[in-house]
Parts: C-alpha cells; sequence; structure tokens
C-alpha cells in the first residue's frame, strides 16, 4: 500500500472526474497488483504486459484484496476464495451481470494515474 495520500491532478479536458496519481512507473512490478489509498476507495492497479489497469480492490464476497490476488493475464483471481474478475472492465467472471468499478489509467510521463469520479 502506499506510504502517503496520492497527488491531485485534475484533467480539465474531461468532465466527470480527476486524474490521481498513485504510483510511478516501475513501483508496480510486471504482472501484479498494488493497492492505494484514493479519497474512500481503495484502488488495485495491475501492471499486465507493460500496460496498467484499476479496479476497486475489495472482493465484494467478503472484502480480500484483490491486488493480492493472482493474475491470469488480464483476470485477476480473489486470494480468499478465487471469486475472479477482470482488471480490464471489473467484470466478475463467473456471472458477467455482475461488475466492480474499473477505472481509466493513464500514464504521463513516470507518473500512473487513475481517474476517479468526484464523490457522491
Amino acid at each position: 500500500m502506499s506510504e502517503t495520500q496520492p497527488d491531485l491532478f485534475p484533467d480539465e479536458e474531461e468532465p466527470g472526474g480527476a486524474f490521481v496519481t498513485v504510483a510511478r512507473v516501475g513501483e508496480i512490478p510486471e504482472g501484479r497488483g498494488r493497492a492505494y489509498p484514493v479519497g474512500k476507495r481503495m484502488i488495485a492497479v495491475f501492471c499486465v504486459e507493460g500496460r496498467y489497469y484499476a479496479i476497486d480492490d475489495f472482493c465484494p464476497h467478503q472484502g480480500a484484496s484483490l491486488a493480492e490476488g493472482y493474475l491470469d493475464g488480464c483476470i485477476v483471481a480473489c486470494p480468499l476464495h478465487h471469486w475472479r474478475f477482470s482488471i480490464e472492465d471489473g467484470t466478475w467472471m463467473d456471472n458477467t451481470r455482475i461488475k466492480i468499478d474499473a477505472y481509466p489509467v493513464r500514464v504521463v510521463g513516470d507518473r500512473i494515474q487513475v481517474r476517479i469520479p468526484p464523490e457522491e
């Protein structure tokens, strides 16, 4: 988990949220995830084949950290009971009508940024 709250970098061009720097390129190992606090959320950020993906960190079944889960391509399995989610769009692979939140990710310089919608 990140030691400090990420920096906020508003994106003037896209309504519906601000981009938040959660890590630097190289801090998330290939094929792994890390959890970061962003406002009132915990976000799991994954690196797969040099691309970054972000979803809610907590598994809806019993709250385990998905960042600590097992990656198989773009699918993460919860470390407790192996519920599987797409890191691309948050779809629960065993019932594709159910999803957790997924977030757009961009890299600006060496900063990995996740777009978070405004607090409700």
